[in-house]
């Protein structure tokens, strides 16, 4: 197996020219480009061609995370205004209770002109569509490095989530180079979004429409939903000069049993033709990390005596260099049904954990056989996942070479608000 420690993160540039930055989305979702790559072959098609791409009796997986409106600008009494961007909840960390809290939480937090913010606390007024209004206080916590921990706390009885989006700003990705507009706040969703949590979005997604969508139920198309929450260091560049140097963000997963039940259900029943399909590369991490999750499941209840119930949330976190660090020999329809035991033996109807799992040129592939992605950074992590896919091992990168060469031949646009592909593992 490659060892990607050694990869050169410049061996995954090429140029993209400011022009072929999607700025914003297209008036309909569905008549994106779409490309698609299968048997070495590049076509193009639009994404409403998609059901036809897709045969009946695959299964689709989609994230369902939901962007929230995570930048909050207070402004102090000299007028400094002081940005503080919610990155991931603290207290309480479960994302569901914090968004119900109704006095206060607190955030991992980066803090914009932070300068200007020496000490104290800083306020703003809130006031919701019903007519209620408190004021939002927040104050610093503790540090974590470049993030900050930021304690909020209110009166009035309003949860956190209507705080949010009352006075909160979608935070639409940094290379757009322009302010959130009220727009953004529908484009910059995926149709299916449902579960907060989310400062950036799933992009693969925002081609759907419900017309594609019940395209493919009807065609007899397994559609399965999970969650990631995506976090900022989803934009975080590769500064090293080989990937042994980066340190791949950690974000959180949840993935309903039911969903581990019809994956189960598709590796062992499956028609030849049919695909396992990934909408996104956070689709693919998620996915890719429940092979790894079953094999520590497994590890765990060989060594110790207490069996599933001692297994916490934290003991299955997906560690970046794990894939690459040992062999691993559990067939992946074993490892599945470990998850799917533990879930039964703890009465959890969702696995809920983290992945920090880095996707590069040599790692093995052990469910999806096709992704749906954008076209993405130049030197990025989600760049190496595809060439991961397209290539294998083989260093040279010629098919995503090939592929990125196409878009940029044929007027594809590129990133968040861009164009898509589909490619297919054969």
């Amino acid at each position: 197996m490659i060892n990607p420690r050694n990869i050169k993160i410049s061996d995954y540039n090429y140029e993209l020219p400011d022009v072929r930055i999607a700025k914003y989305p297209l008036a309909c979702r569905d008549e994106s480009n779409l490309l698609v790559f299968r048997h070495g072959n590049i076509s193009q098609r639009h994404f409403f061609d998609l059901p036809e791409l897709i045969p009946a009796g695959s299964l689709i997986v989609f994230n369902n995370t939901k962007v929230i409106q995570a930048r909050l600008h207070f402004r102090k009494p000299t007028g400094g205004l002081v940005e503080v961007f919610c990155l991931e909840p603290e207290a309480p960390k479960d994302y569901q209770q914090n968004f119900a809290a109704e006095h206060e939480c607190t955030w991992v937090c980066l803090v914009g002109n932070s300068k200007k913010w020496k000490e104290g606390s800083l306020s703003m007024d809130v006031a919701l569509k019903d007519g209620r209004t408190t004021t939002l206080f927040c104050e610093r916590a503790g540090e974590l490095g470049p993030s900050q921990k930021i304690h909020f706390y209110w009166e009035g009885g309003m949860s956190f989530a209507q705080i949010l989006d009352a006075i909160g700003e979608l935070p639409i990705p940094p290379y757009l180079n322009r302010a959130t507009e009220e727009k953004d706040k529908e484009t910059y969703q995926t149709v299916y979004s449902r579960i907060k949590g989310s400062v950036a979005a799933p992009t693969a997604g925002l081609h759907y429409t419900e017309k594609e969508l019940n395209a493919l139920k009807e065609k007899g198309v397994n559609l399965q939903y999970l969650t990631l929450h995506v976090g900022a260091g989803t934009f975080k560049p590769v500064k090293s000069e080989t990937i042994e140097g980066h340190d791949m963000h950690t974000e959180f997963i949840s993935v309903p049993k039911s969903v581990v039940e019809a994956i189960v259900g598709f590796c062992e029943h499956h028609d030849p033709e049919a695909r396992f399909v990934a909408t996104g590369t956070t689709s693919v991490r998620t996915l890719e990390s429940l092979y790894y999750i079953g094999e520590k499941i497994a590890t765990h209840l060989d060594s110790a005596a207490d069996g599933y119930t001692q297994i916490h949330p934290e003991d299955l976190v997906v560690h970046q260099w794990e894939p690459y660090d040992q062999q691993h020999t559990m067939p992946t329809l074993d490892a599945l049904k470990q998850v799917l035991a533990y879930l039964d033996a703890t009465s959890q109807d969702t696995l809920v954990t983290a992945t920090q799992i880095l996707i590069a040129p040599g790692f093995p592939y052990r469910l999806v056989n096709t992704i749906i992605t954008n076209f993405h950074m130049p030197q990025s992590t989600l760049l190496l996942l595809v060439s991961a896919f397209v290539d294998g091992d083989d260093l040279t990168g010629k098919n995503w070479h090939r592929i990125y060469r196409y878009a940029l031949d044929n007027g594809f646009r590129f990133l968040s608000y861009g164009d898509s592909s589909i490619l297919f593992l054969d």
